[in-house]
């Protein structure tokens, strides 16, 4: 026991440092999910994104899978130089804050911006319901509802104005 006390390994002192990586990791987790961008950065931000959907919806077309046009999203979205993620993890958290759980975005971009994307004949009011219930739990102010499935690229934002 005393080799232990000499080399520093102090479980107590160990425990108090885990803790507190855990809350500013916690902390990094929060800031980067609320995204630090104007209102005039995210329209323009949310202009790109649509621009890049119509153009690889007007190349692809209708009938391919929705990973196929996640996948072309990301690709063109970071030739466009933006920040965008695929897949990306998101903390669901209780009205208390308490984390409930994970939520898998499908595109997770400029780390403000949530968009869920569809590949379905139409969207309907539960396609809606899901982004905006993902949107409110992860406390994510903004959102795209892409859909690529139907003739007609169809996208719609979303905005929740009171996340408290």
């Amino acid at each position: 026991m005393e080799t232990e006390g000499k080399s520093g390994a102090d479980p107590a002192g160990w425990q108090i440092s885990k803790d507190k990586a855990k809350s500013d990791c916690r902390k990094k987790a929060q800031e980067s999910q609320k995204g630090m961008k104007t209102e005039k950065e995210i329209f323009a931000l949310v202009d790109n994104i649509r621009e890049i959907g119509f153009e690889l919806h007007g190349y692809l077309r209708h009938g391919h899978l929705e990973k196929v046009y996640e996948n072309g999203m990301v690709h063109r979205g970071r030739k466009a130089g933006l920040n965008i993620e695929q897949q990306y993890p998101l903390k669901v958290y209780d009205v208390d804050g308490t984390v409930l759980g994970e939520y898998i975005a499908d595109l997770f971009t400029e780390r403000c911006l949530l968009v869920e994307l569809k590949a379905v004949k139409r969207l309907s009011e539960e396609h809606t319901a899901q982004l905006l219930g993902y949107m409110r739990a992860c406390k994510v102010e903004h959102g795209l509802l892409i859909n690529f499935g139907s003739p007609r690229f169809e996208i719609k934002k979303y905005i929740l104005s009171s996340l408290s």
